[in-house]
């Protein structure tokens, strides 16, 4: 009997000792976080500055860039940039039709595009081209920064 009662006994004090109630601390420096902070004003401090809006921030991606060897499609597109090396591609297709048909969207958007057919059988949409690489990077990032559906532009490196 003394036995079912010391069990008992440790049985209850066992599981009634391990009953807390997790509670934040509170002190005098913590605040409690479901009380709106109040804003107060002090008079005359108004400032007349205009807000400026927040420029949107620009992720700059890195210009991708492709080493092949090309030919024109055109005689005329050749005796104008045969003697470049850099080509801004903003677009590629293996249909030379539908470069094409891409090539006067572009001429419609004020662009002046070029086809070069690649080493790898596509037909590449080059919108400028250009001797210097600097140049060329130049004119990846303004067309990024100036028509956001023509991100994706990309540099070929002529072999």
């Amino acid at each position: 009997m003394n036995r079912i009662t010391f069990v008992l006994a440790a049985f209850i004090v066992v599981f009634s000792a391990c009953k807390t109630i997790k509670q934040p601390a509170q002190s005098e420096y913590t605040s409690d976080n479901t009380v709106q902070t109040k804003v107060f004003k002090v008079p005359g401090s108004e400032t007349t500055e205009v807000e400026k809006p927040a420029q949107p921030v620009v992720e700059e991606k890195p210009i991708a860039i492709r080493k092949e060897q090309v030919s024109f499609t055109e005689q005329q597109d050749k005796v104008k940039n045969e003697g470049n090396t850099y080509f801004v591609i903003i677009g590629s297709f293996s249909q030379l039709e539908n470069a094409k048909n891409y090539r006067t969207t572009l001429l419609d958007e004020g662009f002046t595009p070029i086809i070069l057919h690649s080493e790898t059988g596509y037909y590449r949409v080059c919108v400028n081209s250009y001797k210097n690489e600097s140049e060329a990077r130049g004119r990846v990032a303004q067309i990024r920064q100036s028509f956001e559906k023509y991100s994706d532009v990309w540099l070929l490196i002529k072999e």
